[in-house]
């Protein structure tokens, strides 16, 4: 299992198991992303400046994945797992109340730590637990688990909202985490020790960037780093505007959370068929009808308004259910189980720079258009590159 020693485990632990851990982080998420944008617009009234806030905290996200590796070579990953699911469970529950908007973006920031870590270690566990298993289906399982949980979860954050406040709605989703800290615990997975050594800053930065260039010089990576920057920021852009522009149009929240929960359908539709589908004719087919498909949507939503408009934020989560499980396989199927720890946490950025990069397009574009459709230009310029360099033969 890698590099990693498990002192031991309960019988029946596996890959799987920790897939389905996927049921808590999509359940606590899109109750979480349903509201995010909203509370944030309460803050800052201002879409564009809200777009410019979260490419900050994403660059800080970023940040925290590239020193993932540093953080693994002195602590356990199960340690860091505990510790960052019970972060955020206690944020989230304190980021609910009416506190302040500067302790808010405090407790955002810290969240982002632990979502970060959280976001990493998941595939780790799962590879070092697949066995035979294979990571095709171990992802299918797990976005499939994610997708169960994130289907009730706008509707419940929508509730929670129209009761009380948009920011109560986190109280749920720390709820969830602590149930997941709790599902992991009941694994009984011990790992060892690693000894804690004093820390030289100059080392572990230039650890850093030696970690980075041997990524990017192993044929393969970044075609995959570059497919998966595609993937999440398409991602980034629909979850931080469709609220914003669903309330724009004159909807109620009542409307936005049927649009969210209609959206997850597409994803728990596809999420055990494409291990299948990807057998059969391969990963860059489905990445690519995705990509471009997504493009021709975006194209259309720049001008098109009212009930059409939410009938193509329902449609395009189609394109994005046919990439869910396979935009990051290039990784797993390119980097020895030895090398996807040391690996991993510089892909991993791939996650977080799109959210830095695509907020602030869309401000730019808001801005300079006027109205925060305008951000659709953005994502369908994604779209139709990403799709590009799908096809790509270098």
């Amino acid at each position: 299992m890698a590099k990693d020693k498990y002192i031991s485990v309960k019988n029946g632990v596996s890959g799987f198991s920790f897939a389905n851990l996927g049921l808590f982080t999509g359940f606590a998420d899109g109750i979480y992303n349903a509201v995010y944008s909203l509370v944030l617009m309460e803050i800052f009234t201002n879409s564009a400046v809200v777009g410019v806030y979260v490419a900050i905290y994403a660059f800080f996200c970023m940040i925290v994945g590239l020193f993932a590796n540093e953080v693994f070579r002195r602590f356990s990953k199960v340690r860091v797992f505990y510790f960052a699911m019970l972060m955020m469970a206690i944020c989230y529950a304190m980021m609910s109340f009416s506190i302040r908007p500067s302790t808010f973006v405090i407790l955002d920031f810290t969240t982002g730590v632990a979502i970060t870590l959280v976001g990493v270690l998941i595939p780790l566990f799962m590879s070092d637990f697949s066995k035979n298993i294979g990571m095709a289906r171990l992802n299918s399982r797990y976005h499939l688990w994610m997708n169960v949980g994130a289907l009730f979860a706008p509707m419940i954050a929508v509730a929670i909202a129209d009761q009380f406040t948009n920011r109560s709605a986190f109280f749920a989703s720390a709820l969830i985490y602590f149930a997941g800290w709790l599902s992991f615990k009941f694994f009984h997975v011990v790992q060892e020790d690693k000894r804690i050594t004093p820390v030289n800053p100059r080392k572990t930065v230039r650890a850093l960037v030696k970690n980075a260039v041997a990524f990017f010089k192993r044929p393969g990576m970044p075609r995959a780093y570059a497919v998966n920057f595609g993937y999440y920021s398409l991602r980034a852009m629909r979850y931080l505007y469709v609220p914003i522009v669903v309330m724009e149009n004159g909807f109620s929240k009542d409307t936005l959370g049927w649009v969210l929960t209609l959206g997850i359908i597409p994803y728990l539709v596809l999420s055990e068929m494409m291990a299948g589908l990807v057998r059969r004719y391969g990963k860059k087919k489905w990445l690519f009808v995705g990509f471009s498909s997504f493009a021709v949507f975006s194209a259309l939503a720049t001008f098109v308004g009212g009930w059409p408009l939410l009938a193509i934020f329902v449609m395009w989560q189609v394109s994005g259910a046919l990439m869910e499980s396979v935009h990051d396989l290039l990784f797993f199927d390119t980097a020895k189980k030895t090398e996807q720890t040391r690996y991993y946490g510089i892909f991993r950025t791939s996650v977080n720079l799109p959210n830095v990069v695509a907020p602030i397009l869309g401000a730019v574009c808001i801005t300079v258009f006027g109205g925060t459709s305008a951000v659709w230009v953005v994502t369908a310029v994604i779209g139709a590159i990403s799709a590009l360099l799908v096809m790509a033969k270098k």
